[in-house]
């Protein structure tokens, strides 16, 4: 038993680069369209890129070069957004519309035979200086409104290592979300 009390990493240590790795996989060669990083899109380009918040929470913007978006609200420390979103226990492979969300206010969602009440199909306000998903924080920060946003995020930034609802424990998440208003 001695071994065992100085043997190998933490389960941390093994599961977070293992996420990791998996996502910008996913990202840069089975997502559609394929992403690059941030730091390799080309001035004046409009190329497809996801950006990263540390190395655990990674989004892409799909309608980043619309025209207008730097005159809108952008989602600050201090504001509150407002957003329509998907969530989904993500397996490193492509969310489709037969993907179904763990949870979700999308009205698409709403007639799709779950317990009645059991979601709202609202739009979900939160203050960023609130108790929110912290990984969902670093997403939200710097969008803007009438982004249509894909975050995806390693365990530690999503629920943790403990089961949440149907959620496994250290599970990586994606969340789908269009942000609908931003308030100061």
């Amino acid at each position: 038993a001695l071994p065992l009390l100085f043997c190998g990493c933490s389960e941390e240590e093994d599961i977070l680069p293992e996420q990791r790795q998996k996502i910008v996989s996913y990202l840069e060669r089975t997502h559609s369209p394929a992403l690059i990083p941030e730091s390799q899109v080309e001035a004046g380009s409009q190329q497809r890129f996801y950006s990263m918040s540390g190395s655990t929470v990674y989004r892409y913007i799909d309608n980043f070069y619309r025209d207008g978006r730097s005159e809108l609200p952008e989602v600050t420390a201090a504001a509150k957004a407002t957003i329509t979103f998907r969530a989904y226990v993500f397996a490193f492979s492509n969310i489709t519309d037969s993907t179904f969300p763990f949870y979700s206010n999308d009205p698409a969602y709403e007639d799709m035979g779950l317990t009645p009440g059991a979601w709202s199909f609202e739009p979900l306000t939160l203050d960023m200086r609130g108790d929110i998903l912290n990984g969902l924080r670093h997403a939200l920060l710097g969008c803007r409104e009438g982004d249509i946003v894909e975050a995806y995020m390693t365990y530690n930034m999503a629920y943790g290592d403990k089961y949440v609802s149907t959620i496994p424990r250290e599970s990586p998440v994606a969340w789908f979300f269009t942000v609908e208003s931003v308030e100061y």
